[in-house]
């Protein structure tokens, strides 16, 4: 099916097109209904279903046979190390790890906030919590002690999981003083915190409260993967409100699922095996659905990249990576190519490594200038694809879809309409603009499966923004 096909069918049909498309997910109980559009502006995709985010991202894997294959790999120049695991030992982590969740009390709904550097901890943490159908906020970790303690008070989280520190480049920036600050500034406690100690900063331990993740996980037992409703919170993600007040986008966990396995292979032209790499943080949405959950949905290996595109050590580092692990795509922000194009001009470090795996390179987070997007391709030989989205999505609303038909690139564009979004472009009276005219940017109700169903605890804010 060409572009013009699939994405007709998205709006003639998308109670068919996704459940077509949810076939590919596990489900513990099938759906009753594909969309329920009864409470408008509340939609609601496969209500009745019941399913687990974590078992769909790793237990179907190692029982389906892969589980000797590389699930996530950890590349840190700023430590100086790497680890891989195979979907097998990262199902086994996150099991133990979801079992110390749930010595603390936490379970299905509780909130558990997640404040960590780009170490694999952070993605083992979300995964456990989406294995005992508890709900995780990622904060960007050294977020400010101020900002954390609104997302603490908004979210009441029963236990907060982080790390003795994070490292920018050559600086050790140490989490756990900030995280005391943002606990004493919140209304609400958390029962527990878990921390993870790196040995570049040990973390002063308060004793009742904190548990020492090492020992914690080494005493746990295994948890196995809870069902929840497709329609059940996944994890809240807080975007800066222009009141002040965070917003906790929330995502569901069926629609999520469906959608994020959908885009591997339909956006990103991506197999199961192959190698993706999302440039980007936990923190981000990004993090959440391009290096966390869609490739492990999909049964590709994640590359997770402790370091900055210039500095650790050169502005090769990206090429490097891509080199060494066989990445055949990879997803960053303009931002990182500006500063490898201002460092190296000429990309003189790209001739040292092997690019003969990367297929495509895929930028977002805000708008591609034209300059960087026609370097980027001369110089790397392959499609650069402006793709735009953005936390309130989860995943690419115009993209270039390789996967279904690469359309030809025009610098500035991020393409056309991805399947499931009803993009119009409209005047200030809310009629439709001839094409070439300049309107405002809409997408009809209803948004596609794994966009925000509310706002934490604020459907009213969700109505009237």
């Amino acid at each position: 099916m060409n572009y013009n096909e699939t994405y007709a069918r998205s709006m003639e049909d998308p109670e068919g097109f996704w459940a077509e498309a949810a076939q590919d997910i596990d489900w513990h109980k099938p759906w009753d209904k594909v969309l329920d559009d009864t409470n408008v502006p509340f939609y609601r995709w496969f209500v009745g279903g019941e399913l687990n985010t974590c078992h769909n991202a790793l237990d179907r894997h190692v029982e389906g046979g892969r589980g000797e294959q590389a699930a996530l790999i950890h590349d840190s120049p700023v430590t100086g190390t790497q680890t891989t695991y195979s979907y097998r030992q990262l199902r086994d982590r996150v099991a133990r790890f979801a079992g110390v969740l749930r010595d603390q009390g936490v379970g299905k709904g509780d909130r558990v906030i997640v404040y960590m550097p780009m170490i694999p901890e952070a993605a083992i943490a979300m995964l456990a919590c989406a294995r005992i159908g508890a709900i995780h906020s990622v904060v960007f970790g050294g977020f400010a002690a101020k900002e954390l303690a609104t997302r603490i008070d908004d979210a009441k989280p029963k236990v907060i999981v982080s790390a003795s520190c994070g490292i920018e480049g050559a600086r050790v920036i140490a989490y756990k003083p900030l995280l005391d600050e943002a606990i004493d500034f919140s209304i609400h406690k958390p029962d527990h915190t878990v921390i993870f100690q790196r040995p570049q900063a040990e973390a002063a331990m308060q004793a009742g409260r904190d548990l020492d993740w090492a020992g914690a996980e080494a005493a746990a037992e295994p948890a196995d993967c809870v069902p929840v409703q497709a329609t059940d919170p996944l994890y809240i993600l807080y975007t800066s409100g222009t009141t002040g007040i965070p917003k906790g986008v929330v995502r569901d966990n069926g629609g999520h699922a469906v959608a994020m396995k959908w885009t591997m292979k339909n956006i990103y032209n991506v197999q199961p095996g192959d190698v993706y790499w999302a440039a980007s943080d936990v923190g981000w949405v990004v993090g959440h659905s391009y290096i966390v959950y869609a490739p492990l949905l999909h049964g590709a290996t994640t590359v997770m990249f402790e370091g900055k595109p210039v500095g650790t050590p050169d502005a090769g580092a990206f090429w490097r990576v891509i080199s060494e692990h066989g990445v055949k795509v990879m997803f960053t922000a303009p931002t990182a190519f500006r500063a490898i194009k201002r460092e190296d001009p000429g990309a003189e470090h790209l001739k040292r490594y092997d690019m003969s795996k990367f297929v495509a390179l895929f930028l977002a987070g805000e708008r591609c200038d034209p300059d960087t997007l026609d370097w980027a391709q001369s110089k790397l030989g392959v499609p650069v694809v402006d793709h735009w989205w953005q936390t309130e999505t989860g995943w690419g609303i115009a993209a270039n879809c390789l996967g279904i038909e690469a359309l030809p690139i025009k610098p500035g564009s991020p393409t056309v309409a991805v399947p499931g979004y009803d993009v119009r472009i409209l005047d200030e009276n809310g009629a439709e603009e001839a094409p070439g005219e300049i309107g405002r940017i809409m997408i009809k109700l209803p948004m596609p499966p794994g966009c925000l169903p509310t706002l934490w605890q604020n459907d009213q804010r969700y109505v009237d923004s």
